[in-house]
């Protein structure tokens, strides 16, 4: 159903991919927006237990899509060091195609949001707690189920390491 990466040799092993979407705070969200064009908006996520959490405002263009339809993409560049001389870039990021769903059930919610707060304000637990129960009416949960992920460097990178 999806289509294999073409430079094989480029491609990153999964244990690799999943510590560039732990470690990397922002991503670009990609819907099915009107009319059928595209549409992306950076984000903030967690990932935790094989899913993409994003939190969100209750209304808007990526709620609406993603109601209307559930696929998405996600991407992460964790690497982008332009290189002029040889005009290129090392580079090292991860894609994904996934489900996205609205979480409903308040445990799921309440598990996306404290993922949130572990990954961005580590040093305040007590504190995010506080600002989970403040905005917990105004906030909307994103879980993004992964169907295929990628991770991927440029191939100087791949040389450099071997």
């Amino acid at each position: 159903m999806f289509r294999e990466m073409r430079r094989k040799k480029q491609l990153l092993a999964e244990e690799k991919t999943v510590d560039i979407l732990k470690s990397c705070t922002s991503g670009v969200l990609g819907v099915i927006g009107d009319d059928g064009y595209p549409y992306t908006v950076p984000v903030s996520y967690t990932y935790k237990d094989g899913k993409i959490y994003i939190h969100s405002a209750k209304q808007g263009h990526k709620i609406d899509s993603i109601v209307k339809n559930d696929k998405v993409t996600f991407s992460v560049i964790e690497k982008d060091d332009v290189i002029q001389e040889t005009f290129t870039t090392h580079f090292r990021s991860v894609s994904i195609f996934g489900r996205a769903r609205i979480l409903t059930e308040d445990s799921d919610r309440r598990q996306a949001l404290e993922s949130l707060v572990e990954k961005y304000s580590p040093d305040y637990i007590k504190e995010g707690q506080l600002e989970i129960t403040k905005e917990w009416n105004r906030v909307c949960l994103i879980e993004i189920k992964i169907e295929h992920m990628t991770g991927k460097e440029a191939i100087e990178l791949v040389n450099k390491n071997n």
